[in-house]
């Protein structure tokens, strides 16, 4: 793997761990959120990544052959049930006064943003060190 092709792969990281925090920021905004234009309560999102080569390859090809990188391959939403609430007053409420809520866990996003975030970091640090050993390889062709 050269050192330009290392950077293809670290930014292709960036852009996925990005993508991944915007989100878990999304579903965290929405918390709240009892009405949707689609109808009914907000249903939390999740990214699915996956290498930008095919999965046919084994893992001893994709490290001789060189690994492109990551990228977002779909957008889901997460199939468990909405937190149903006893709100007889809401304006959403069920006849029953049931008032039915996201599916959104603080707690796990907050554990996403701080891991997006690290792996941010991560990708940043490779950078910088691929940055380094480019500069001293031009150094030392001087």
């Amino acid at each position: 793997m050269n050192l330009i092709t290392a950077l293809d792969v670290n930014a292709s990281g960036l852009t996925a761990q990005r993508k991944r925090v915007e989100l878990a920021s999304s579903n965290l905004a929405n918390s709240q959120t009892t009405r949707t234009e689609e109808g009914g309560p907000y249903r939390r999102k999740d990214v699915v990544f996956q290498t930008t080569d095919s999965f046919k390859q084994s893992f001893v090809d994709a490290m001789e052959e060189g690994v492109v990188g990551v990228e977002v391959s779909d957008l889901v939403e997460d199939p468990r049930p909405f937190d149903r609430r006893f709100e007889p007053g809401h304006p959403d409420a069920d006849p029953e006064g049931y008032v039915a809520y996201p599916n959104v866990s603080v707690m796990e996003e907050m554990a996403n943003l701080v891991e997006g975030s690290r792996s941010y970091e991560a990708n940043i640090a490779a950078i910088a060190i691929v940055k380094a050993m480019i500069s001293r390889t031009l150094e030392i062709g001087r």
